[in-house]
């Protein structure tokens, strides 16, 4: 009778239980697992996330390690304004078990967007105020860990100032770390339109063949791309798996940012409101930059790159590094990723970083 008695308690009970809201329900709640599985707890951890006045304006920085001693890590961001820190909860974790990561919104980008005045920092926003903040920020995070070389990893955008960084200050780095690195901007470009419209017509895209077929002779030599070429293009070449490998556009990583225990509720709904301010401004001009006239560098340089990279293709990347001269130089290819690999693969990602540039800073005893 008792065993009766037990067994019906449990199926009275267990309906109970099924209609109670499984948790998280709202947003508030799944950033606080987030930031709680993330939470650095070791003595000698950092995990920093404050406003560093940079270029006369104060600027987001995050910093995030579970040893001080470690090498420090500064991941310069792409875009211009398509920032990482949102991000970086799904593909940095693992990096800050052997680096202190440093990571930074730059100027009208993400929260140090929301900071400013747009009209204000609006003539701020050039190439070289971009450097010089990023020159700034490097200064700062060697004085503030007492390290005099820091590794910078330079994405997209930023592997045009991690690039510019490493020629004019080779002893402040242990490497320069270049992902989805932009070598011949505008060779790189006219492959992506080219890579788009074969990828359309083998699919028979109507859509895609008349609005790319627009916008040719796409990247003509000596002509700035207008922005709305340059969206068109990167539309059907994202929509081909060009950005993602095997996906068809980016969403699965910039989503990523809605959880982001980094930005609150409120700021999270601007997130990317930097991104189109600053494109004006600054992306015609990047993507119309012909860096492939570097030749050498007196610092390591280590490339990591998406196969199906065509956002800033790849091949043109890797016939550049075969070409320049370095201390010493590696080239790391990601089979299964595109302009994203931190994130499509972020275990290779990781592995690589902790193989191939780790051990320069250990050499140094660093």
């Amino acid at each position: 009778m008792r065993l009766v008695t037990g067994l019906v308690a449990v199926f009275i009970i267990v309906p109970v239980l099924a209609q109670t809201p499984v948790q998280p329900t709202n947003r508030t709640e799944a950033t606080a697992i987030i930031a709680e599985a993330r939470r650095i707890v070791t003595p000698n951890g950092v995990e920093r996330l404050e406003k560093v006045r940079i270029g006369g304006i104060d600027q987001w920085v995050s910093v995030r390690g579970t040893d001080r001693r470690n090498p420090v890590l500064v991941h310069i961001h792409g875009g211009p304004g398509y920032v990482s820190i949102p991000m970086s909860w799904w593909f940095s974790r693992g990096w800050e078990e052997y680096f202190t990561v440093v990571q930074w919104d730059q100027r009208a980008a993400g929260k140090t967007h929301l900071l400013t005045d747009p009209a204000t920092v609006a003539p701020t926003i050039t190439m070289d105020r971009m450097l010089a903040d990023a020159e700034e920020l490097i200064g700062w995070t060697r004085r503030e860990f007492g390290k005099e070389k820091v590794f910078v990893l330079g994405h997209s955008w930023g592997s045009y100032l991690g690039l510019e960084l490493a020629k004019r200050h080779p002893d402040w780095m242990h490497a320069y770390i270049g992902v989805g690195q932009l070598a011949d901007g505008p060779e790189s470009e006219r492959r992506g339109w080219r890579f788009a419209m074969d990828a359309a017509t083998r699919a028979a895209d109507q859509d895609a063949i008349r609005e790319l077929e627009a916008i040719a002779p796409y990247a003509a030599p000596g002509k700035q791309i207008p922005l709305k070429d340059l969206y068109t293009q990167r539309k059907w070449l994202g929509e081909y798996g060009g950005v993602m490998a095997y996906r068809n556009g980016n969403t699965a990583e910039s989503y990523l940012a809605r959880l982001s225990p980094d930005y609150t509720d409120a700021e999270i709904g601007h997130v990317w409101e930097g991104n189109t301010f600053v494109a004006p401004y600054l992306l015609s001009t990047v993507v119309g930059l012909d860096l492939s006239a570097t030749r050498k560098l007196d610092c390591p340089l280590i490339l990591f790159l998406g196969r199906h990279d065509m956002n800033v293709d790849s091949a043109v990347a890797a016939e550049w590094f075969e070409k320049v001269e370095a201390p010493r130089k590696q080239l790391v290819w990601f089979e299964h990723s595109a302009h994203l690999p931190m994130t499509e693969e972020p275990g290779k990602f990781l592995l690589s970083l902790v193989t191939i540039a780790r051990p320069m800073a250990e050499r140094a005893d660093d």
